[in-house]
């Protein structure tokens, strides 16, 4: 009795880490442009510094990658550079508050969306009425903008949202263990930003020398480790201790930490508007964590007898998981 007590105090520490990390990875994308650094810059550390932590087990992931279809790696790196460059994008143009909620309250309704278009999974009426409840968020939050960039940032949050929600499609169908979704998503992302960097094809104070040192260390710590690393182990240690329900429903804190962590790092006030929309978002992201899943039609994988035996967790790479679908092999 006691040692359960013990794992499920530090799941509960590992989920609450979790939590923080997913909102510091908002609250670090708003930030990048009050920084000394640029955002490929900050692609840059992001991706690279798990990929040099996480180096020994690189050769046993090429050797996996030999039995990982090539439409799945693909889905897997839109979690990688495109996701981040266009939630940088989309934060500049708005704020953390919106990018807190907008990228992670949106991937269950893409997710399902993708889901019911190609293969026809059907949805449970909860389920349904915790996607209207995100959808009339997304609504309120559109409503509330006089700003044409405002808008077009809005846009490119939801492009966010639905390129993450083609990444956790692929978490669900991958073969890859959890070091070697990091490892798939990071590498060719790390070496990409370096060669934007480096090509000059986007600006780079990292190349020129430019950049404070102060800067690279937080970033590094805060977007590298912290969200690169970090919090996808905190979130499948949670998972493990206290269930996929709760430590999934639990990103649904995520948002609203990062807009009450908003007001005294940026300024940004909490409108009704905003608190409208994360109460709707919030809510609905809930009870679709909670709610049954009426029918699973999606592919299905048999796997051989030797690796059957594995377990399953929930990885996010770093944003908060918001569906069923986001789990893959750890191996």
């Amino acid at each position: 009795m006691a040692n359960q007590m013990r794992a499920r105090l530090m799941g509960v520490a590992a989920l609450a880490a979790a939590v923080v990390l997913w909102s510091s990875f908002a609250l670090t994308v708003r930030g990048i442009s009050s920084s000394s650094l640029t955002p490929i810059d900050v692609a840059f550390l992001r991706f690279a510094t798990p990929v040099v932590i996480l180096a020994p087990w690189l050769p046993r992931t090429v050797r996996a990658l030999r039995g990982e279809r090539v439409g799945v790696l693909l889905m897997l790196g839109i979690g990688g550079l495109p996701h981040f460059l266009l939630s940088e994008l989309g934060g500049h143009l708005t704020s953390a508050a919106f990018i807190g909620l907008l990228i992670p309250g949106t991937v269950p309704l893409f997710v399902t969306v993708i889901l019911y278009l190609r293969w026809r999974e059907r949805i449970s009426s909860r389920r349904l009425i915790a996607l209207a409840a995100i959808t009339t968020g997304i609504a309120a939050t559109a409503m509330q903008t006089t700003s044409t960039a405002t808008t077009a940032g809005i846009g490119i949050l939801l492009t966010a949202g639905c390129a993450w929600a083609i990444y956790t499609i692929g978490l669900r169908q991958t073969r890859l263990g959890l070091t070697g979704v990091v490892l798939v998503v990071c590498t060719p992302a790390a070496i990409t930003a370096a060669l934007l960097a480096a090509s000059a094809a986007m600006p780079s104070h990292l190349m020129t020398g430019t950049a404070d040192l102060s800067d690279v260390v937080l970033f590094t710590g805060l977007q590298g480790i912290g969200t690169g690393l970090l919090s996808a182990l905190c979130y499948a240690y949670a998972v493990r201790a206290l269930g996929s329900t709760l430590a999934a429903t639990a990103g649904a804190i995520s948002p609203v930490l990062t807009a009450l962590l908003a007001i005294p790092l940026f300024g940004e006030p909490i409108t009704p508007g905003v608190s409208a929309a994360l109460a709707l978002i919030v809510t609905g992201v809930t009870v679709f964590n909670i709610a049954p899943r009426r029918r699973d039609n999606g592919p299905k994988r048999v796997l051989p007898a030797g690796r059957a035996r594995a377990r399953t967790r929930s990885t996010t790479n770093g944003m908060p998981p918001t569906s069923a679908a986001s789990t893959s092999k750890v191996s």
